[in-house]
């Protein structure tokens, strides 16, 4: 496996497959349209956003999707992992740790101090992201009125 930034013949196949991503990420709760789901990451790619894919034999295993941000109350710039996805036939064969590792190196070499992402409670990738070092910092709550 090797890991590499995407390439813009990449993209088809990120942006086919970002639904069930979000879809993934959300543990089943949202599932946007393709054309929605591609604005969102073609959003995030014009602030200078990037994949960094996992690939083997030219197929994509998975990928980060990683962008800067700012904390809204002290405007400190952050790295920030946005998406988090390996592809259903490969996972559990240790290729999210990787990717991670090479998204913080990446934030670590442009002088980021800290990197965030955002998970939901239950997702199975916290344990991932724990043993690498990341530490619950805030909660957000949600309170269902129907």
């Amino acid at each position: 496996m090797i890991i590499r930034k995407a390439v813009p013949s990449d993209l088809n196949t990120i942006l086919s497959l970002t639904p069930l991503a979000i879809y993934d990420g959300t543990l089943g709760e949202v599932m946007p349209s393709e054309e929605k789901a591609s604005s969102m990451s073609k959003a995030l790619l014009e602030k200078g956003g990037f994949y960094l894919l996992a690939v083997e034999q030219d197929e994509i295993l998975g990928w980060v999707l990683v962008g800067a941000t700012k904390d809204s109350f002290t405007e400190q710039a952050l790295g920030f992992v946005y998406e988090l996805y390996i592809r259903e036939q490969y996972r559990g064969q240790g290729h999210s740790k990787p990717l991670l590792k090479a998204a913080t190196e990446h934030f670590r070499q442009q002088g980021y101090e800290e990197v965030r992402l955002s998970a939901r409670v239950g997702n199975r990738a916290i344990r991932i992201y724990e043993d690498l070092g990341f530490m619950t910092k805030a909660v957000s709550m949600s309170l269902n009125l129907e």
